[in-house]
């Protein structure tokens, strides 16, 4: 068989949309949730003459809002719209907009510095070892320990590092395990939870004990095996295991390896008479317009280059654009919202049992938008309603079949999971079959390896594991 490679050139035509700046800008602008988005715009004061903010009590604000909800689906300065559909019809992932940008991308997400437990550490080391050497090895173990708070690294690294005998890191480890929080420092669980007792000054009580010979048996629950061999009742092991259970597995995190997250709600859903009103919870991002102070130079009556009138020119019209995709940004998030609000009513009437099953693309379609442009929405933004504040991915859920023909949502399942565990007898703990048994009763098809996976990820244990004497 004679198989011949050849090489040629060739001319061809295909249509295809290129992703400027701008339109990356525009996507993480719908992207960010709304007190990120209060950074970049106060950013953008300062950085475009073009911008201002307008005064709470200034009277041009509501002719400023009527007309820019007037540009309906218009959000882009003369000859060029923003849509943010048109982004995603040839196939676009969300991969395609992480590419590096340069140095001028200012809509780029704000550095946030955050604090670190570490930090505390240090302070304590400091007041507490005055030796050059000991301080060194202290620094060393404290940047050695994980977010839990635990040595990740073996105490012969630090000493070969120092060249020192073992003996000598793990005098200055124990120095650091007295600091605060208690268990800091600690190589292993056990070692942890002892920790804690010995700050708590019972390191010989019989927890103790329990976690110094019997901890395998105690993590697997086995107390009759642990009550045999300590010659005690299985119900006192029990008390035991409670007592135990509330030290703190993971003491780094009380330092915090990151800043506390406080949640900001981006929407908000408040019951008005019989229905239910939508609203963006944006007071605090600031009101733009478009200054006037440089009309006259743009306009060539007061002295300036033609520098300077391109200058200003490109900076009036960035300032229209992002004035006008905020607004395109709002009127998205608000028909989003509305639209979870009326596939979801039973939840705000009855709750997370009453959650139906539904998808991004359902939203999609019912306000005629791109599934991209629903995803974009809903990431990492939350929305406050009479029921509590839910991250909006909380509405979106796979569903389970009923008897009926209808479609039951996961979440609602784990919700009844839930219930029924919370009802049971603790002496006699519900199996996953029984679990299933009651499911079914309620039209529910449902496998019993499905209810494993449902109370795994609901942090419930297994049957055995659950028994309480």
């Amino acid at each position: 068989m004679d198989v011949k490679l050849r090489l040629h050139q060739g001319l061809y035509q295909r249509q295809q949309l290129v992703m400027t700046q701008r339109l990356q800008q525009a996507l993480k602008l719908l992207q960010i949730p709304t007190l990120e988005l209060e950074q970049v715009l106060r950013q953008e004061l300062q950085i475009n003459p073009l911008l201002e903010e307008l005064d709470s009590t200034d009277e041009d604000l509501t002719e400023f809002s009527d007309e820019a909800t007037e540009d309906n689906e218009d959000v882009a300065s003369e000859g060029e719209k923003v849509d943010w559909d048109e982004y995603f019809k040839d196939g676009f992932k969300d991969g395609t907009f992480e590419r590096e940008h340069d140095d001028e991308d200012r809509l780029e997400k704000p550095t946030v510095a955050m604090p670190t437990g570490q930090q505390e550490l240090l302070e304590q080391l400091s007041m507490a070892v005055n030796d050059p050497l000991d301080r060194q090895i202290g620094e060393y173990l404290i940047g050695c320990l994980n977010s839990d708070g635990f040595l990740s690294a073996p105490l012969s690294e630090a000493a070969a590092y120092f060249e020192v005998d073992e003996e000598h890191v793990q005098r200055m480890l124990e120095v650091i395990q007295d600091f605060d929080p208690p268990g800091v420092g600690a190589r292993d669980l056990p070692e942890c939870l002892l920790l804690q007792l010995k700050a708590q000054g019972r390191e010989d009580t019989i927890e103790a004990d329990v976690i110094r010979h019997h901890f395998e048996a105690l993590k697997n629950r086995r107390f009759t095996d642990i009550a045999r061999e300590m010659k005690i009742t299985p119900r006192e092991v029990q008390d035991i295991a409670e007592i135990i259970g509330g030290l703190d597995p993971r003491p780094g995190l009380s330092l915090g390896g990151e800043a506390s997250m406080y949640i900001t709600p981006d929407l908000v859903v408040d019951k008005v008479d019989d229905g239910y009103v939508c609203y963006l919870n944006d007071g605090n991002l600031p009101r733009l317009r478009v200054s006037n102070a440089y009309d006259t130079v743009a306009a060539g009556k007061t002295g300036g280059d033609n520098d300077t009138v391109q200058f200003i020119d490109e900076k009036r019209r960035y300032a229209e654009w992002i004035i006008k995709t905020i607004e395109q940004r709002r009127r998205t998030m608000i028909k989003v919202m509305e639209a979870i609000v009326r596939e979801q009513s039973d939840f705000f009437e009855q709750g997370a049992i009453a959650l139906r099953p539904l998808t991004l693309q359902q939203v999609a379609t019912v306000i005629g938008m791109h599934e991209s442009t629903v995803s974009r929405v809903t990431k990492s933004k939350y929305v406050q309603t009479p029921r509590g504040v839910f991250p909006l991915k909380y509405f979106f859920s796979a569903g389970l079949d009923t008897d009926e023909g209808d479609e039951v949502a996961a979440k609602a399942v784990k919700e009844m999971i839930q219930e029924i565990v919370g009802r049971e007898n603790t002496a006699h703990p519900l199996s996953d079959k029984k679990i299933v048994d009651l499911l079914s009763a309620r039209g529910l098809k449902i496998a019993r390896r499905t209810v494993a996976k449902y109370r795994e990820q609901l942090g419930i244990l297994n049957a055995r594991m659950r028994k309480r004497f």
